[in-house]
């Protein structure tokens, strides 16, 4: 019988570094996923669903208020649930519990140590991918995000993503999960994925634990 894939990647990182179009291109990946003859339904999971608010661009598990705490805190506790629950098969997100340290701590001044939930994303065996960019790349990276933005004014000020890289690098050294730092400017996203399927599979990430 053939080994079962099913890794488990969380890529993180600041806009203009391709983390919904890696997460899509990761989710076919014969490496990761196996060869596919037909489409399916596959799960592709994101924090920065903002889904504690009714209108667009509101708030979610990312940049949630004071008195939505419990409520963000309680839907990290439901996710590792679910994860513990299907552990046999594949997860692929698209921003997780470092950009919920990051915006908080930069548009709240507030810190949340998410050591409990790393453990249990640790014994499950998921990897963190943090998606950079030279900061002389993000002028064109604009360009080309504004071409298909509804949020056009996000991308005003680029020295806000600067910024932020810098504090994603800093959250994602301290991290448990195993760490891959991608250059994004570096190559299509089929080279990309790539780079990322040959780092699993050397880290032995490809397959469960247990």
């Amino acid at each position: 019988m053939l080994a079962k894939l099913c890794p488990k990647v969380i890529l993180e990182g600041t806009r203009l570094t391709q983390k919904t179009e890696l997460a899509f291109t990761l989710n076919e990946h014969p490496r990761l996923v196996g060869p596919r003859k037909y489409r399916y339904h596959s799960p592709l999971i994101s924090a920065e669903w903002c889904s504690f608010t009714n209108f667009p661009w509101g708030r979610g598990l990312i940049n949630f208020e004071e008195h939505e705490e419990e409520q963000a805190l309680e839907t990290y506790r439901t996710w590792l649930k679910m994860f513990e629950l299907q552990r046999y098969y594949s997860w692929m997100i698209d921003r997780f519990h470092l950009s919920t340290q990051v915006v908080q701590r930069k548009v709240f001044g507030r810190e949340y140590d998410f050591k409990w939930l790393e453990e249990g994303l640790l014994e499950l065996g998921f990897q963190l991918v943090l998606c950079v960019r030279p900061d002389n790349t993000f002028e064109a990276a604009r360009e080309q995000r504004l071409q298909v933005s509804g949020n056009r004014s996000q991308y005003d000020d680029l020295d806000v993503f600067r910024q932020e890289q810098a504090q994603y690098r800093e959250r994602a050294q301290q991290s448990k999960l195993p760490l891959l730092e991608l250059d994004v400017s570096k190559g299509s996203l089929g080279s990309l994925a790539n780079q990322v399927a040959n780092w699993m599979d050397s880290t032995g990430g490809l397959y469960a634990r247990n």
